[in-house]
């Protein structure tokens, strides 16, 4: 099952920065401080690593510094408080913080957007008996329909889950 956000079963990785800053580009970063996410995260990672690498540099060339704040939040909230020049972080959670609680996230700008990524699905071990799989499928699918799976998902910002296509995974 994948998340419907704002009507989409997409996500961005945005790259953002201080609105007091200057800054207005990927090449306004180069020699500044810079904060990933998670090694593995391709939003807060992958992706600024490739915009990097698309202009012959690699982080440690490019930056003066970087670091791992290991969650998207914690991303958004060392560029809020200039504790770092960039990041790039996760579009749903900016969105997410943007509506709820936009004490930080006002304190930002996006300055690059990347091209949309399939949402990340729920996935489940392969140990997993079936029927369970099943039920929490079904669970999910239909989430949108009780009133109260409609308030928790929508106090996270999702529309519905449907089942992923291929085509949303393929670059």
């Amino acid at each position: 099952a994948v998340p419907l956000v704002r009507g989409e079963p997409y996500y961005q990785s945005y790259l953002i920065v201080n609105k007091k800053n200057a800054i207005k580009s990927l090449e306004g970063l180069r020699g500044k401080t810079f904060a990933f996410t998670d090694p593995d995260s391709n939003t807060g990672t992958l992706v600024p690593n490739y915009w990097v690498a698309m202009k012959g540099e690699t982080p440690e060339s490019f930056f003066k510094e970087t670091t791992y704040t290991y969650s998207h939040d914690n991303s958004i909230i060392a560029v809020a408080k200039s504790l770092v020049d960039g990041a790039a972080v996760d579009s749903h959670i900016w969105e997410y913080y943007h509506r709820i609680n936009p004490e930080y996230t006002a304190n930002t700008q996006i300055i690059k957007k990347s091209v949309p990524f399939g949402s990340p699905p729920f996935v489940s071990s392969k140990s997993l008996p079936q029927v369970l799989k099943d039920k929490i499928q079904d669970i999910l699918m239909t989430m949108h329909l009780d009133p109260k799976g409609k308030h928790i998902q929508s106090s996270l910002f999702i529309d519905k889950f449907v089942l992923p296509q291929e085509s949303w995974y393929q670059h």
